[in-house]
């Protein structure tokens, strides 16, 4: 693959550059006005550790694999893309369909046996701050990269629209996964739109019935449109992770997906019998 040209080499950097200054500021808000307590018992910096080391891992990936095959699928991509269709409004469309389609494979991640094995690693999270939105298996990573070469090439999407989306669904992520505390007002209003962490907290509550629920990443419309959108109202005690599931090491969790279910499932779980 040739070299990339240098507006997608600035785009990269003004990605990463804006990803890690948005990061740092709800990482920051959230501690100023956290909205929840962790839970009793659970080490704050071990937790962060976890966190941490499978998002460096998959940061490692992104140049080697995610990247290129983006690039590779927006080069080969099926040719029948009107020329003019270009500019903001082209990339406003590219971003609404390529995030009903994430809503999708998100649903797909908790309905398919297979992909789920990949995606609770990232549901095992037994609290939600800025660190969990950047917390997956490098498996679901690769899965997604493929997925979405696929996406590229069939719907003729150039490489800017896809790291255009990237970042944004990255920021959105950290948003909805934040343990910020919000104006209550602000936060009903703003959920109309796009997900808000009152609704993203939900589909990480332990209860399974919650957790396959509110699948959104970016626009709130997707649930509302398809049914999927929980009752449930978020609640500043609302216990999060896996029903009958415990958390486990970073070894474990990277071997997970590829080893029984069993030794993470416990007999009994309070949460199985949570409203």
């Amino acid at each position: 693959m040739g070299a990339m040209q240098p507006p997608v080499e600035a785009l990269l950097l003004w990605k990463s550059l804006a990803v890690l200054a948005w990061l740092a500021a709800f990482f920051t808000l959230e501690r100023l006005l956290p909205a929840a307590v962790p839970p009793a018992g659970l080490a704050p910096w071990r937790r962060l550790g976890r966190n941490g080391a499978l998002y460096l891992l998959n940061i490692g990936m992104s140049p080697l694999l995610v990247l290129p095959l983006a690039a590779w699928a927006a080069a080969h991509a099926i040719p029948w893309r009107p020329l003019w269709w270009t500019g903001w409004p082209a990339l406003l469309v590219d971003v609404i369909v390529l995030d009903c389609l994430i809503y999708w494979w998100h649903r797909a991640n908790h309905l398919v046996p297979f992909l789920w094995r990949f995606h609770r690693v990232h549901h095992l999270d037994r609290f939600l701050d800025t660190t969990s939105a950047v917390r997956f298996h490098f498996g679901e990573v690769l899965l997604s990269a493929l997925a979405r070469s696929l996406v590229v090439l069939v719907l003729d999407l150039p490489f800017v629209s896809v790291l255009t989306f990237e970042a944004v669904v990255l920021m959105a992520a950290i948003f909805h996964h934040s343990n910020t505390r919000l104006p209550r007002r602000f936060e009903a209003l703003l959920s109309r739109l796009v997900v808000t962490p009152s609704i993203h907290w939900v589909h990480h509550h332990r209860v399974r019935r919650d957790t396959d629920s509110n699948y959104g990443t970016l626009f709130s419309v997707w649930d509302r449109l398809f049914a999927s959108r929980s009752r449930t109202a978020r609640t500043p005690e609302m216990p999060i992770g896996v029903q009958g599931c415990d958390e486990a090491s970073l070894p474990r969790l990277l071997a997970l997906p590829f080893a029984p279910a069993e030794p993470l499932t416990r007999r009994s779980d309070p949460s199985s019998t949570a409203p």
